[in-house]
């Protein structure tokens, strides 16, 4: 019976495995960016949003 090991297997080259680490890199970098970005201009928003209640709520009484 002939055992298989990982080493027998035929290795990527070296250049094509870090392009396509950093191509995996950059694209998941890229989608947490974009929440990111989102996930900010909310609380911007709803800070904004808090602050104005609380200069109205203020000026009224």
């Amino acid at each position: 019976m002939k055992q298989t090991n990982n080493d027998s297997l035929p290795r990527e080259p070296r250049r094509r495995r870090i392009a396509r680490y950093l191509r995996e890199q950059f694209g998941r970098q890229g989608r947490i960016v974009y929440r990111q970005a989102l996930r900010g201009a909310a609380y911007c928003l709803g800070s904004g949003a808090v602050s104005l209640i609380v200069v109205w709520f203020e000026a009224r009484h």
